[in-house]
């Protein structure tokens, strides 16, 4: 089974508004960037949304180490928030609903097919890969303002990992 490595992030220029996200995957000597956005959404949809566009990219099972500065992303996942609510019927323990379920389904069944460990890092600190899909995310969300539509896209040349 391929050993991938992910970085994600999501941006958001007002909450809600214009948001964008970004994606480093790595395997072996192969790097990969995605990105992309949304004219009118929040920064967790955004940040949701390069979970599911990273993993997406996958061609086949992988394992994964997938890196977020999105605590709300990691611990709904390794907490277990997040399949405690598909169980109530997308209601939260404090009988709210749970937000962004449709985005949530995707990640879930995303996490069935891929071994994914997942890894809080600290945003806006100086780490590389993260300042990167940072820089992917604010731009996404820009670029979306620009277009008034949502979008996807690969920087460079779009290898198969």
């Amino acid at each position: 089974m391929k050993e991938v490595t992910i970085y994600t992030d999501g941006a958001c220029s007002g909450n809600p508004g214009p948001g964008g996200y970004g994606v480093i995957l790595r395997f072996g000597s192969i790097s990969k960037e995605l990105w992309g956005g949304e004219p009118d959404t929040t920064n967790n949809r955004m940040e949701m949304t390069a979970v599911i566009r990273g993993l997406q990219a996958l061609r086949e099972p992988c394992k994964v180490r997938l890196y977020s500065d999105s605590k709300y992303v990691i611990d709904a996942v390794t907490k277990g928030w997040a399949e405690g609510w598909k169980k109530r019927g997308w209601v939260k323990s404090d009988k709210k609903p749970a937000l962004n379920s449709d985005l949530w389904e995707m990640i879930l069944q995303l996490l069935k097919i891929h071994q994914v460990d997942l890894f809080w890092v600290k945003g806006h600190a100086g780490h590389t890969e993260n300042e990167r899909v940072d820089h992917l995310a604010v731009a996404g969300s820009r670029r979306a303002r620009e277009l008034g539509r949502a979008f996807d896209a690969v920087v460079g040349k779009d290898e198969e990992i």
